[in-house]
């Protein structure tokens, strides 16, 4: 009898291990197509989602796919540059026209016709920033729609003669304690390069908390500088540098 209810009980544990696993490969696997899902968005094509899931398919069975992996590549290659062309120019455009705009708002200093624009949002009353000098700041950079790309946590030490121009033109001249929004075309800032969409307007928000930190402060300053590598398709603040 006890043998009886031992089998009876092994297999029940045997059917329940079983589904167990039955619902970690659907939660898996449902989990899978949405990793699949997100690095498809990453690479900038306007994907047909059931022809990948029928390749998906072919493939598991052993189909022959319609190109060949180079072939692929190759045409995947020349569809993210027309997606990145098109979205530079109208990138372009949208912060050709704000910027246009904004110089006719009373509070808007123009730096540079076009390019660099700034506003003061609170004056500032210490020593003020000068050319080559790591000011010790607070940030905050949003891109034209007002989306966040990045900020600071903490004060961060920031390296003039290693900024993106329109950040390094649009400090000089503020003082400990300012407060200013500067506005930043594209040529001034990553253009069609860097971690950020192309031709993308910056906006920051800036506080001068020190005009110009020690040596040992910037030694490990955050740069903000161009970087030639590929647009990723989510920016969740990336450290802008």
């Amino acid at each position: 009898m006890f043998l009886r209810l031992f089998s009876v009980f092994l297999l029940s544990s045997f059917f329940l291990l079983a589904e167990e696993n039955k619902k970690d490969v659907a939660k898996v696997s449902e989990a899978f197509g949405h990793l699949i899902g997100k690095n498809l968005d990453t690479l900038g094509v306007d994907f047909d989602i059931d022809l990948v899931m029928k390749g998906l398919k072919d493939a598991g069975m052993g189909e022959k796919s319609p190109m060949t992996e180079s072939e692929c590549i190759e045409a995947i290659t020349v569809a993210q540059e027309e997606t990145h062309q098109k979205l530079a120019k109208g990138n372009l455009e949208k912060a050709e026209t704000f910027l246009n705009a904004n110089a006719n708002n009373k509070d808007v200093v123009v730096l540079e016709k076009g390019k660099i624009q700034t506003k003061v949002d609170q004056k500032g009353s210490g020593s003020a920033v000068q050319e080559h000098f790591n000011p010790l700041i607070l940030y905050i950079g949003t891109y034209l729609d007002g989306s966040v790309f990045g900020q600071s946590k903490d004060t961060e030490v920031i390296s003039l003669d290693d900024s993106i121009p329109g950040f390094s033109k649009g400090l000089v001249g503020m003082q400990e304690g300012e407060k200013r929004t500067l506005y930043i075309h594209p040529e001034f800032a990553y253009g069609t390069h860097g971690y950020l969409p192309p031709n993308s307007l910056l906006t920051f928000e800036i506080e001068i908390v020190k005009a110009n930190a020690p040596d040992d402060e910037s030694a490990d300053s955050l740069i903000i500088e161009s970087q030639d590598t590929k647009l990723p398709s989510d920016l969740d603040a990336p450290v802008v540098r």
